[in-house]
């Protein structure tokens, strides 16, 4: 039985799902059953993880534990201990290239909790662009955002959920913390030209100052720390080939999903006729 925080966010749905077509008993932890939508089957808990005490029975016959921050937050080293006391081996958590202090606090709580664990650190999701960008888009044929000239490689988080699901379901993965991300480093500039290609419309990149940009993003409800560490990485990146590594290659036995692949996935969304 696999344990799965996170279970309706960007990458814990796709893990729930593949691993639970895989044949896999599946435990989902979600703070909204009723609106969970997760495969029938699937076991869906319903639980606020800032009180981890409330999934302490859910936890036994769990041999692995997927840990996503964002919904354990400063819980992760009593969740931790409650696994290990009820019989969990592994835990694999979700964290990133560039790490922040939350997530660094949490490292470390895996470090120490002598369970085999299993560290991934993926780069720039693919869905951030529509999170960023597809408001605009569905305005315009202009996106307004910082430095145009920053390099990504942005990953599919469909094949970061297919190594997540390697990682809790094989031992080749234990101790180590590979480096996941897509298979091309592309400028924003570059990425706006994709989206626009599967459009079939002239969209076009416009460079805003980067106080400009951070108060769009606050609009849109993103914390101040999570906007001012994304500009920095920004800023770091202009004109720099973004870090691509085959670690996904290497561990799924297929190439990273291209980020026109995904455009294409997910044109709905960018024309705001997503379900």
């Amino acid at each position: 039985m696999i344990l799965v925080t996170g279970a309706t966010g960007g990458v814990g749905r796709p893990l729930v799902e593949l691993l639970h077509a895989g044949g896999t008993g599946v435990r989902a932890v979600t703070r909204n059953a009723a609106a969970a939508g997760l495969p029938a089957g699937v076991e869906v808990v319903e639980a606020d993880l800032n009180q981890p005490t409330a999934i302490a029975d859910e936890l036994t016959g769990v041999s692995s534990l997927f840990l996503n921050p964002e919904a354990v937050g400063d819980s992760a080293r009593d969740l931790l201990k409650l696994a290990r006391e009820a019989g969990v081996r592994r835990v694999v958590l979700l964290s990133g290239i560039a790490v922040d202090p939350p997530t660094l606090a949490i490292e470390e709580a895996v470090a120490e909790s002598g369970l085999e664990r299993v560290i991934l650190r993926p780069g720039m999701f693919a869905t951030g662009t529509l999170a960023l960008w597809a408001g605009q888009i569905r305005a315009g044929d202009t996106v307004a955002g910082p430095y145009a000239r920053s390099q990504q490689a942005p990953i599919d988080p469909r094949d970061l959920a297919a190594v997540a699901a390697q990682a809790l379901l094989t031992d080749e993965l234990v101790k180590r913390e590979p480096k996941l991300t897509g298979p091309e480093s592309l400028t924003h500039a570059e990425m706006v030209g994709v989206i626009g290609t599967a459009l079939e419309r002239p969209l076009r990149y416009e460079e805003v100052p980067p106080e400009a940009a951070k108060r769009g993003m606050a609009g849109l409800g993103i914390p101040e720390p999570v906007i001012d560490a994304y500009l920095a990485l920004l800023r770091e990146t202009v004109d720099r080939p973004a870090l691509v590594t085959d670690e996904v290659e290497r561990i799924l036995g297929r190439p990273a999903t291209p980020y026109a692949a995904w455009v294409r996935d997910h044109l709905d969304a960018f024309r705001g006729t997503d379900s």
